[in-house]
């Protein structure tokens, strides 16, 4: 009986995972209509106090999404105040969804990174992820990786679109 071959394995292919960087519980967001009564009015007084009687600590080195999940009505300084109290904790503070901060976090870890290892390589840029990375992930990804790689495939060594090829 022939012995079986895994050829993936024994390939130059390259697999680039965003799994691999998905932030977990580092990207968190926080809703500043806690702090408007009945979570529709601001009032300068009372929201400055709340905002200083607030534990910031518990964002220490997070990505936070602010956002107001209520159609209030809110001055532009509103969210800048809430960033001068958050600023000493966070690594990085988007006026945003979650979503948004996943999408900055992405971005600079992926202007971070090493891509040697890809260099005039194949590369899969792996699809069907477990964790929830958004669509505009895999554009910034696709961006570094033509910058470097031989060729980019996207999805699983068994059934990979070809999407780039160097020439």
């Amino acid at each position: 009986m022939d012995e079986i071959v895994n050829k993936v394995a024994q390939s130059s292919l390259q697999v680039f995972d965003l799994e691999d960087y998905f932030p977990d519980n580092h990207v968190v967001d926080l809703d500043i209509s806690q702090w408007l009564l009945e979570g529709f009015i601001l009032k300068e007084s009372d929201f400055r106090t709340q905002l200083k009687n607030t534990d910031f600590s518990i964002y220490q080195d997070k990505y936070v999404a602010l956002y107001c999940s209520t159609d209030a009505v809110l001055p532009a300084w509103t969210f800048a105040l809430v960033t001068v109290h958050l600023a000493p904790f966070a690594l990085k503070i988007i006026h945003g969804s979650k979503k948004a901060a996943i999408i900055e976090w992405y971005q600079d870890i992926l202007n971070k990174l090493d891509y040697t290892d890809y260099f005039q390589k194949p590369v899969i840029l792996k699809g069907c992820s477990k964790k929830p990375v958004p669509n505009e992930v895999y554009t910034l990804a696709i961006q570094k990786l033509m910058q470097v790689s031989k060729s980019v495939m996207f999805g699983e060594a068994c059934s990979a679109v070809p999407l780039f090829k160097n020439k």
